[in-house]
């Protein structure tokens, strides 16, 4: 290794993905000297193997089911996708893995990027080993920005190894339709992926170890995709474990806790998912690597002054729309504390990211889709609160039986019987993602339902589901 020079920066950002761009992006619009490094493609997970893609590759699909419901289209869309094109614009939005769009933008808005491996080297301090073994120091004056993402968590099966199983990352990126995918695992990329190859023309199998999909929102919200995949062809099977796995003559063997032995082209494992933290050298500030990063709600790593982690690495939300949320709060705080401003960080106050505990939203994109924000009844009820659930199913909704024939759906809302407030709303249907953020405003503005009820919802529209569920609230 060669070291070259040391650079001094007021803020440098180690990873260039959506969060550690908007993170150098609010520091640079402080008037603060900003460095990103970036050892992959800048645009990060979300940009070229998550986000991005994985909803290119569920737009038809979802576009097609939705036809399917409105006589007029039913008849003219009962033929398969055309999976080549639906693959060609997944490439399109990949940017076809070329980073040169982002790479402008950085220059454009005055961000420095570094090209390497990043690592802690002490206190404010990070070294960057280039492809071609250069060493570059990067030394930050306020502050260093961990932003490095997660990585995909592979169980430790027999056999592993040999079989070169799908993570995410595959399971977006693939060029090929496989004839029979396995896919491991109950949570959002098991459903959504399964949902999209699928539809593509595989012959899926979900895996699932728990009793139901999607644990962590409502029960409802996964038996009702489980129905629906169940219907589109899928094989769900929950209760089951994946005891062993291997590769014979191409063929993939998965063998379940049960003795069944299931065969397939792929297997896709999406059973978590670890912090990239490994070797980032936290060792050399104290630091436990591979570790998530503890921090308090200005994103500051607990037990420094110095060193922010904000995004997956914190393990408080792993959402890129949350982890952007924290990286603008990342920036304000960087920039507060270095000119001397005292920080806001009362609930809800400019510095401090409160909505990580109370308004965190989330859009599964399956068919039917399923939304949430806030909390479940559940984790309401053990985090103290008296409160009430409020259902409702989309069938008594105008607007739903005109979105589509026989369209299927349930909403939720979780009141707070001593505030009058909503802890937290989830709705299942077919196109509820976009109602999402109406929920999010009630739960974050912790708007009184007295206040709700002068919102009115626009007829014959899915948001009419507020009304009726205000509705159900009053009569019972």
């Amino acid at each position: 290794m060669t070291e070259t020079e040391t650079i001094a920066y007021d803020v440098v950002v180690l990873g260039a993905g959506p969060v550690g761009e908007n993170a150098a992006d609010r520091a640079h619009a402080a008037g603060l000297s900003t460095a990103i490094v970036e050892n992959e493609l800048v645009g990060g997970e979300c940009s070229y193997w998550a986000c991005m893609p994985s909803k290119a590759l569920l737009r038809p699909v979802i576009a097609q089911a939705d036809a399917r419901r409105l006589p007029g289209l039913a008849h003219a869309n009962q033929g398969p996708l055309d999976a080549g094109a639906v693959l060609a614009r997944r490439d399109d939005f990949a940017s076809h893995w070329k980073d040169d769009g982002q790479v402008h933008w950085l220059e454009g808005a005055g961000i420095a990027l570094h090209r390497g491996h990043g690592r802690l080297a002490g206190a404010r301090t990070v070294t960057v080993t280039a492809q071609d073994g250069t060493v570059t120091t990067l030394t930050a004056r306020q502050a260093v920005v961990v932003a490095t993402g997660t990585r995909a968590q592979l169980p430790g099966l027999p056999g592993l190894d040999e079989v070169r199983p799908w993570t995410s990352r595959e399971a977006t990126s693939s060029q090929t339709v496989p004839g029979r995918l396995i896919v491991v695992g109950g949570g959002v990329v098991a459903t959504e992926m399964a949902t999209a190859w699928q539809a593509l023309g595989s012959q899926v199998t979900l895996l699932v170890r728990g009793k139901g999909l999607l644990s962590r929102m409502e029960p409802f919200a996964g038996e009702l995709v489980a129905q629906a995949l169940t219907e589109a062809g899928v094989d769900v099977r929950t209760g089951t474990s994946v005891e062993s796995v291997s590769r014979e003559n191409g063929t993939v063997v998965a063998v379940t806790g049960d003795g069944a032995r299931i065969e397939a082209d792929e297997i896709l494992f999406a059973t978590g998912r670890a912090p990239q933290t490994d070797d980032i050298g936290l060792d050399t500030v104290g630091l436990e690597p591979g570790s998530w990063l503890e921090v308090d709600d200005t994103l500051l790593v607990r037990g420094t002054d110095w060193l922010y982690g904000a995004g997956d690495v914190n393990h408080r939300a792993l959402l890129t729309h949350q982890g952007k949320y924290q990286a603008r709060i990342v920036g304000a705080v960087i920039a507060a504390r270095a000119s001397g401003t005292p920080l806001d960080e009362a609930p809800w106050g400019a510095n401090v990211a409160t909505a990580d505990h109370y308004a965190v939203p989330q859009v599964v994109f399956t068919d039917p889709e399923a939304a949430a924000v806030g909390l479940s009844l559940a984790e309401a009820e053990q985090a103290g609160h008296r409160v009430r659930a409020v259902d409702v199913d989309f069938g008594s909704v105008g607007g739903a039986s005109l979105y589509g024939d026989g369209y299927k759906g349930r909403a939720r809302m979780v009141v707070d019987l001593d505030e009058e407030i909503l802890r937290g709303v989830t709705f299942v249907g077919p196109g509820v993602g976009e109602l999402i953020h109406s929920a999010t405003v009630a739960v974050a503005g912790q708007v009184p339902l007295d206040r709700l009820w002068h919102v009115v919802p626009p007829f014959p529209t899915l948001s009419e589901v507020w009304l009726r569920l205000l509705e159900a609230y009053r009569d019972n």
